[in-house]
């Protein structure tokens, strides 16, 4: 049976260039359905945050704007993110977390983890023993953001030249946040080396795996990913 962390934001905020608090958090979906579908195959799961605080779900998530329209798909992540309360709110420390303890590290999304994972000097470290042992490590949406806490000990990024994917510049736009974050996922991760590439459309489903490294664009890049990830560590 394999074992997976999952490495939600600890925040509830991002803040916006202009020093204002945009309440987020984690991005429900990224964190239900691939839940659902490691669940779903056997696997043992352990949620961790920053301190081990109990995660706060962006509820926007949930809105039928965030779910092609639908009530009804939003209050179906709402009813998965519920029946796993009692994991969300009971979330390890994440710095006191070690890779020999796992096979995949798993980092959600939501603007919350360019809030804090990713200046998290111990989840940097953790990223790195992941890569240094050859195991996978996956990140969705926002998530990527996560990667950028890891570095080598000459200060470059570990995932320099990796091909990888995140949530675009346009999907920020079109959420209206572009003219106001501090900085943008795609342009940071482009910046620090990654090749970065993204689907024809915005919001289109859209996956990257280059070595042990699985990236997926955005929520709807959730279930394809975490299905990629279900069939290539059973095999």
């Amino acid at each position: 049976m394999a074992s997976v962390l999952i490495a939600v934001t600890g925040v509830d905020y991002w803040t916006f260039a202009d020093g204002t608090k945009h309440p987020c958090g984690y991005w429900p979906e990224e964190v239900a359905t691939p839940h659902r579908m490691f669940t779903g195959a056997g696997w043992d799961i352990t949620i961790a945050t920053p301190g081990g605080v109990p995660p706060t779900a962006d509820k926007a998530g949930y809105s039928p704007e965030m779910n092609g329209g639908s009530a009804e798909a939003g209050q179906v992540i709402a009813d998965y993110i519920a029946s796993i309360s009692d994991q969300l709110s009971s979330a390890r420390v994440l710095e006191d977390q070690k890779s020999a303890t796992f096979d995949l590290l798993f980092l959600p999304g939501g603007h919350g983890p360019m809030e804090d994972l990713a200046i998290s000097i111990p989840l940097g470290k953790l990223i790195r023993d992941f890569i240094d042992a050859g195991k996978p490590i996956a990140a969705v949406c926002h998530g990527p953001a996560a990667l950028l806490a890891a570095v080598n000990d000459d200060g470059s990024w570990v995932f320099d030249g990796y091909k990888l994917t995140g949530f675009s510049n346009e999907e920020e736009s079109q959420l209206g946040y572009a003219d106001k974050a501090e900085w943008l996922l795609e342009d940071r991760l482009k910046d620090r080396g990654g090749m970065y590439s993204k689907s024809a459309e915005p919001w289109g489903v859209y996956v990257v795996v280059d070595r042990n490294l699985y990236t997926g664009q955005n929520p709807a890049s959730s279930e394809p990913l975490a299905r990629r990830l279900v069939a290539d560590v059973a095999s």
